[in-house]
């Protein structure tokens, strides 16, 4: 029995505009922004409440959005030239410009006003975080370091959310945790988005866009790569000890690292075609388990600790 096209038509343009801005890949960036939520309201057993939850979730989804729209206009031109990209709705015609750039404001002020109701420093730092979050998308154009610009950008996801449940109340201690979390966000962030640029390396050489991978080669990025997450591993460790977390805590993060070592096996012996199984399922696979072994962490106590 099929639907009637009254249905079909908005379930369609949801389709359309969710993969325009690429929703599915939120999931690299909300656990680690729901997990940064737990760690913080753990004197309320990792809850901050409805309110600051959906508040968040708002605030997570309209950055992300703007981001990725800012990305699709900024990148255009490009995106028509390259083969695996020319099909992609702005270059195809599938969305005019304009409704791009309304979209990439709407999201921008959901983000302000989804700050606002927050707290105070989250609606001061609201602007910071959109400039940062829409910069990453030109510097393609003028350095070899536009992964760590991303990286940046994606670290932005759990800072906001602590701050979103402490405000300016945050300690020492806390700050340590958070630059921790945000520093291996990025490193995971530079890791897989070298191994995602293996796929445009001739063309971003032929047309003058930089990364990595252009600077140094497909095989030295692929091992600058592998030595961010290794490293990225052992900042999680480290995040993990200044918690107090437990042995739930650990198995995740031995699972994290077999997802990273398979993930490199995957760029390094496979063809360009594995990469998205590398890039998409192996890390959404990371974030995933991560939030789940902090959940389980901050609202089931007990096991061993780790000091």
């Amino acid at each position: 029995m099929s639907l009637p096209s009254s249905i079909l038509h908005p379930l369609s343009a949801i389709r359309k505009w969710g993969s325009f801005v690429r929703f599915s890949h939120t999931v690299f960036a909300l656990p680690f922004a729901l997990a940064a939520m737990l760690v913080a309201a753990r004197g309320n057993r990792g809850w901050p409440g409805w309110r600051v939850f959906g508040l968040i979730l708002a605030a997570m989804v309209c950055a992300r959005t703007c981001a990725m729209a800012f990305n699709r206009i900024a990148d255009r031109k490009f995106d028509a030239l390259n083969p695996r990209t020319k099909n992609r709705h702005l270059p195809a015609g599938e969305i005019s410009l304009f409704s791009a750039v309304f979209l990439c404001a709407l999201a921008a002020a959901g983000l302000i006003v989804a700050s606002y109701y927050l707290n105070p420093l989250c609606f001061y730092l609201s602007p910071v975080a959109l400039v940062a979050v829409c910069f990453y998308s030109l510097t393609k154009r003028f350095t070899d370091y536009t992964h760590v610009f991303l990286g940046i950008a994606l670290a932005l996801a759990p800072i906001g959310a602590w701050l979103a449940v402490k405000g300016a109340d945050v300690s020492g201690p806390e700050i340590l945790q958070m630059t921790l979390l945000a520093a291996a966000v990025i490193l995971w962030l530079v890791g897989f988005d070298i191994i995602y640029a293996l796929q445009d390396y001739e063309f971003d050489k032929s047309h003058g866009l930089r990364s990595l991978v252009v600077a140094w080669g497909p095989q030295n990025a692929l091992s600058a790569a592998f030595l961010a997450h290794m490293v990225m591993c052992g900042l999680l460790f480290g995040f993990g000890f200044l918690c107090g977390f437990r042995i739930t805590y650990l198995i995740g993060w031995m699972i994290i690292l077999l997802c990273l070592v398979m993930e490199h096996w995957i760029a390094r012996r496979r063809g360009l075609n594995w990469i998205n199984v590398a890039f998409f399922r192996l890390n959404a696979l990371v974030g995933v388990v991560f939030l789940v072994a902090v959940a389980a962490e901050v609202i089931f106590k007990g096991g061993f600790r780790f000091r």
